[in-house]
Order: structure tokens, then sequence, then C-alpha cells
């Protein structure tokens, strides 16, 4: 006789009581697709009435859970989601592309082949921690990180390989476009919600501009028209203008307008995959930039120097070559990636740690130290938003601004009492402890030797923080000991007065 089956379908799950008498509710949700190691779902539920029962609750929707994600409204798989989204997408080619990329060596190898509803936010955290830990996601820390993915014979720049993780803006460019991936797949009802709005992304990052200092930029224009006119013409125009360096590459005589002093900046070489094009500026928008006579009559010597090679091959500059060309008569533009490995090559001969977008940098940073208006440096830069990313990312703090901005709160700034206490006034002619008092001491005993006369006005604040290297803040507390003594009047947006000479040296006095 055969035994009859038990009608009762086995329980997926377990619960579990820990001493404590809370519950813990753990569900076989699959495996993780990044980490290959087994996927719970686990919930402890917190002792009290009817545990058992909310406990037997908070199993039942963790199986509603995972046969949602199991059984989604399609079958398609996350590659088939990107590759629909990436091909509608509205941005521009090399972006497209960029994002191909990033998706097919980040996302693709960890979570491609899974179902698009069988994705959720535990997941994706995993794929970002994955991202986190290695940008080339090794299994054998033993390899080695070859200089080219091309056949080669290795030197000394393939090194035994070395984690890195991958940057903090790259994980949130992925997470852009697996957000709107999952968006896109809502509105086509594939899913019933976007489990990329419950991941963390990293942070935005903190922008940290390394433009070169003026005297690095001197010796880098220097070194590159010492090698070659055309060369230190490119750098000084990236410099001057701040443009990208597409937008110089892409640049034609047309557009330059050497009466008026203008360079029109109206299109942008790009490189895709290799392959180079010319396409619209990164806003999609031409401006016009200024540049000052030195710069025009540079220019000016550099169509010279063309119209020369021109005229060697019996050939005409057309107004619609090049202004930078590998070509005599300028119908082909520079690469920017050359461009690029060129500037490094020369900056690292310099021992100079700088690279060619640091001068876009410069360019902001000066202008902003100079006085110029932050909405005038971003039409320059070609930055929308009224200045808030130039502000933002490319400007980076001036000290020699900031010192100003120092001083000119101070002439501002009503009288301040001195802070020393009566006994310390005098104490500080005889016993000077500090850099501040040991300034008054030595301006008193100048006064005394008849180096200012009544009437005679110090040096200002700023001036005597030079004189002897300290803190313009320093410097003013010295004058205000001086005139707690007596020595000196001082009014407010003016320098320091003498107005008596110091009956004696603090040397008498000892």
């Amino acid at each position: 006789m055969a035994k009859a089956k038990n009608p009762r379908k086995r329980e997926r799950g377990t619960i579990d009581e820990l001493p404590s008498g809370a519950l813990r509710v753990r569900v076989y949700a699959g495996q993780d697709p990044v980490t290959k190691r087994r996927h719970d779902l686990v919930e402890v539920v917190p002792a009290g009435p009817k545990v058992w029962d909310r406990a037997e609750e908070v199993r039942q929707r963790f199986l509603a859970d995972i046969r949602k994600r199991r059984n989604p409204q399609t079958t398609a798989t996350v590659d088939q989601l990107l590759d629909r989204y990436l091909d509608q997408h509205t941005g521009g080619r090399r972006t497209v592309e960029g994002y191909r990329e990033y998706v097919d060596k980040h996302v693709r190898p960890f979570i491609g082949k899974s179902k698009v509803g069988s994705v959720d936010a535990e997941i994706l955290d995993s794929l970002y921690a994955e991202m986190r830990r290695c940008r080339e996601h090794c299994r054998d820390r033993r390899g080695v990180d070859h200089r080219t993915t091309h056949p080669h014979e290795c030197d000394v720049r393939c090194r035994p390989h070395r984690c890195r993780p991958l940057g903090a803006a790259t994980i949130r460019k992925i997470h852009y476009v697996l957000s709107g991936a999952y968006k896109r797949a809502v509105r086509w009802r594939w899913v019933g919600s976007n489990p990329i709005d419950q991941a963390e992304p990293p942070p935005v990052p903190t922008p940290d501009p390394q433009p070169p200092t003026p005297e690095e930029a001197a010796r880098l224009v220097a070194e590159a028209g010492r090698r070659d006119p055309d060369w230190g013409m490119f750098v000084w125009l990236m410099m001057v203008t701040g443009a990208r360096r597409g937008e110089v590459c892409g640049l034609r005589w047309q557009h330059i307008d050497l009466e008026r002093g203008v360079i029109t900046i109206r299109r942008a070489i790009a490189e895709v995959r290799g392959e180079t094009e010319e396409k619209d500026t990164k806003t999609h928008q031409r401006r016009h930039v200024t540049i000052d006579p030195g710069t025009v009559a540079a220019l000016a010597e550099h169509r010279l120097r063309w119209v020369e090679r021109c005229a060697a091959l019996e050939l005409e500059l057309a107004p619609d070559s090049f202004v930078f060309s590998p070509s005599p008569t300028g119908q082909e533009h520079l690469t920017p990636s050359s461009v690029t490995q060129r500037y490094s090559k020369m900056a690292d001969r310099l021992g100079i740690d700088t690279h060619l977008h640091n001068l876009r940098h410069y360019s902001a940073t000066e202008l902003i130290a100079g006085g110029v208006d932050v909405r005038t440096v971003a039409g320059r830069l070609g930055h929308g938003g009224g200045g808030t990313t130039t502000l933002r990312v490319y400007a980076a703090w001036v000290a020699e601004a900031d010192q100003r901005a120092a001083q000119g709160l101070a002439d501002r700034l009503p009288d301040r009492p001195p802070s020393s206490k009566p006994d310390d006034v005098e104490r500080a002619k005889i016993d000077p402890r500090y850099p501040f008092e040991r300034i008054a001491v030595d301006l008193r005993e100048r006064i005394a030797a008849g180096e200012w006369l009544a009437g005679a006005q110090l040096p200002s604040g700023k001036q005597l923080g030079v004189d002897f290297d300290v803190s313009t803040a320093t410097a003013q507390r010295a004058v205000a000991l001086l005139r707690a003594w007596g020595l000196v009047a001082v009014s407010r947006g003016a320098r320091p007065v003498v107005t008596q000479p110091s009956p004696c040296s603090s040397k008498d006095l000892t």
C-alpha cells in the first residue's frame, strides 16, 4: 500500500528564538550576483506579545518580496535594459560611448544576466562596494598591471597589480546610468518600482582644483615655446582663454578676429573609441573670449608662420584652416589625447606635478584673484548656472586675494581697544614675551633713534607683517601696543602716525 503524501507543503525560511526572547527571521533569497555568496533576507522581531505571529508576518512578507522579484512583469535582463536605454539616450556620442564603457566593465559582468526585477538595493550596494574595492575587479592579486592592453613587451611601466578603487565620481556616473535605465523600466512597466532610489552611491567628491602656480606656469610656457613655437602658442592660448583642450584643437582661423581681439569658440574635437569627430561645444553654445594685445600679437606671428609654410608649398592658407594642425596646410586638427600626453611629458621633464586641464583651473583662479566678477569668468570658461560651477570646482583658494580681503575688512572695523592688561603693557617694554611685543619694542627703539619723527607715518600693517615675517594680524597687535604706550595715533583707513618720540629705549630701562 502506497504511503499517503503529506498534504502540508514544506515551509520556506526559519524563525529562531534568541536568548533575549526576540525572534530572528531568515529566508533564503538566492545568490548574490556580485559576490556569489548566499543572499538571505534577515530581520529580528523584538520580544513582546504575539511575537510569533509578528515573526510569521515578517516571513510571509519576505516570501512575497522574493516571489515578486523572481517573477517580474518581464523576463528581460539588465543587459537588455541597458542596451535599450543607451540606444535611446539623447546625449552626445562621446557621452553615450563613455557610459557604455562604464557599464561594460563595471556592471554587465556582475548583474548583466540578472532579471530586471531581481535587482534590489542590497545587490546594488554590494556592486558599489566591489567598485570601491578594485577598479579592475581582480580575482588574482598576483597579476600584472600592464601599461597597455595591446600586444607589447613589458618594461618598467608594467608593474605588479595593486588594487585601486574606482573614483567616487565614476561610481556616481554609473549610478546615474542605472537610475535612468530603471526609470524607463518603470515607465515601460517592466518593474513596479525603481530599486536605484534605495541604493546609496558615494557622496559628491569635494572639488580640489590644483592649478599651477604663476612660477610653474611661466616655466611651462617657456619650455613649450623653446622647443616648438606652435606648441608654445597652444599652451599659451589654453592658459589665457581657459578653453577646453578639444575647443582649442577645433579652433579655426575664421573664428579669430585679430583686429577686435576676440576669439569665438564654436566647435570642439572629441575622441570616441580611438576616432575623432568635430562637434558642438560641451554646453552646445558658442561664446566670445576677448584676448589681450600681447596674445593678439602672438597669434598674428603664429599666423604669419603658417602663411610662410603654405607659400613655400605654393599654397594659400584657407580661412577654415585649423589654428593648430599637424599638416602644413592646416587642414587636419590635433588629437586631444596626443596633446594631453605631450603636455604631461613636458611637465614631467620640469618636475611639475600637473596636467593639461589644470591650465583651465589656472585661468579661472587668476581671473578671480584679479578681481574679475564670477559671472564674467563663467562666461569665458563656458559654464552655466551663473558661475556656481566656476566657484565650486575651478577657483582654487588664493592666499593673496584672501589677504586683501582680510586687510579690507580690518580697514573698516571700529577701533579695537588694547587687549593687554595695564601691567602687561608696561611689562612688555622691558620683558617682551610674544612676537607682537618684540616687534613693538623694536619699533619703539627705532622711533627713539629718530628713524620716524613726530608726524611721520609708520608702514602699514601688511607691510610690517612682510618686514617682520609675521601675519598682518600680529603686526596690527604690535601697532596697538605702540598706541597704548602713547607713541602713535591710529585712525581708520590710514597708516599709524608717530605722536612723539620715545623718551628712552628699552635698553635704558634695563
